[in-house]
């Protein structure tokens, strides 16, 4: 008995020590030239090579009634919310139970009212990226509205991870998650938030065309709910 006991530990540590390590790690992907850096304690922006400062703002506009330029600072005083999510790489890896804080996505609706032909919303990152596919110089990705507001999706705007700042590696100032899709979907850096009737084809997509606009996760990836 004890020879099996002694098997089954030797069989569980490892994948036990692996999911750790990985969690620790959480490999970092950005396609950004990463020309800037972000000062969560003064909430500005830092431009390399240039050594100027700008201040963070948010930009939600397209087809809305009110479009509004929000700070970091009016940002992080909207309704938060935490949540624990896996998040899951398109590369077939996956990081589980990562606590993210920040505010639903409702929440600028309430702001910025859009109109009734604002179907799609489409997510703009700072800076650009280091490759430019069908002339697309900086990230973006897209959602469809009534997705962004699913709570079955669980799409949140972060600010937080595990009970800090987004570092600039996880994508500071703001990022999207959305659990239940491919990385890529989570678009990182967000400065603008534009609504549009149609959709638009991420950078990633763009870049990729084996990878889908819709980026689910594969069924046998997902954790039951």
């Amino acid at each position: 008995m004890k020879a099996l006991e002694g098997l089954v530990l030797f069989m569980v540590a490892p994948v036990f020590t692996l999911k750790n390590a990985l969690a620790e790690s959480f490999p970092t992907r950005t396609v950004e030239a990463m020309n800037f850096s972000f000062d969560t304690g003064t909430g500005t922006i830092r431009w390399k090579g240039q050594e100027s400062e700008t201040p963070y703002e948010l930009r939600v506009d397209g087809l809305v009634e009110t479009p509004v330029t929000l700070s970091y600072t009016q940002l992080r005083a909207l309704p938060s919310v935490t949540q624990v999510s896996d998040f899951h790489c398109v590369e077939g890896w996956t990081i589980p139970r990562v606590t993210w804080g920040g505010f639903k996505f409702k929440e600028l609706l309430r702001l910025v009212k859009p109109l009734e032909d604002a179907k799609y919303v489409v997510f703009h990152a700072l800076g650009q990226t280091a490759s430019r596919p069908q002339g697309q110089r900086h990230y973006l990705e897209s959602f469809a509205l009534d997705a962004l507001l699913n709570s079955e999706e669980d799409i949140l705007m972060a600010l937080d991870k595990d009970g800090k700042p987004l570092s600039e590696e996880r994508g500071a100032p703001l990022r999207v998650i959305a659990p239940l899709r491919l990385a890529y979907k989570s678009i990182k850096f967000v400065h603008r938030i534009e609504f549009s009737k149609q959709k638009q084809p991420g950078w990633w997509t763009l870049a990729n065309s084996i990878y889908d606009w819709e980026a689910r996760v594969p069924q046998r990836r997902l954790r039951p709910r």
